[in-house]
């Protein structure tokens, strides 16, 4: 099963609009909103219930959008995002000031381009990064598919996109430094990591 243009273009409208969809990436499902309108971001952070002061997840439909989200893309995130992007790695650069306070986490945030055809579409298209914790919420396991989404947010969520089952391990988070810094442990090893920085 595979999301159409129709369902996809459907997608774009409600995150145009500030609403909440739920979409495949390459390890997980996301439930997203566009990552620079603060209302849809609120609107995302009460159906997830976020804990306010944990920073949420952006996508980017690729490595020229991360501009709109940090000043400082350091030769380390450089080398990191070269490598793995787009890919399960999410590097955690200093925030640009003014974004939505819910994305942005002690002036940093977090930022992965992704390799699944259907996220990166959805931000290449919109123009804008797109916020994408993983579709869930907070403390309960994440939906392997839509529909285990839809169990979850029911009508908070506007377009579900369903693309098959994603069972995948959630994105590697690192600080790039230096030094390297791993957040959390994921599909890409910290020996992988090191190695592309030496």
């Amino acid at each position: 099963m595979s999301a159409t243009d129709e369902q996809i273009q459907q997608a774009l409208e409600a995150l145009r609009n500030g609403e909440l969809i739920v979409f495949p990436t390459e390890t997980l499902y996301g439930i997203g909103c566009d990552a620079l309108n603060p209302e849809a971001v609120a609107r995302l952070c009460d159906a997830i219930k976020r804990p306010a002061g944990k920073p949420l997840a952006v996508i980017l439909g690729e490595t020229s959008m991360a501009d709109q989200l940090t000043s400082d893309f350091s030769p380390a995130a450089t080398r990191l995002a070269e490598s793995y992007w787009p890919g399960p790695l999410t590097l955690v650069l200093p925030a640009r000031e003014n974004l939505p306070e819910a994305i942005v986490g002690d002036q940093t945030i977090g930022l992965r381009v992704s390799s699944d055809p259907v996220a990166a579409r959805l931000s290449r298209e919109l123009g804008r990064p797109i916020c994408a914790p993983s579709a869930n919420p907070t403390g309960l396991p994440p939906a392997p598919g839509a529909r285990g989404a839809r169990a979850y947010f029911d009508k908070d969520v506007a377009v579900y996109l369903d693309d098959g089952p994603r069972d995948g391990e959630a994105s590697t988070v690192v600080i790039p430094g230096p030094p390297l810094k791993i957040l959390r442990s994921g599909p890409i090893s910290e020996e992988s990591l090191r190695q592309k920085l030496d």
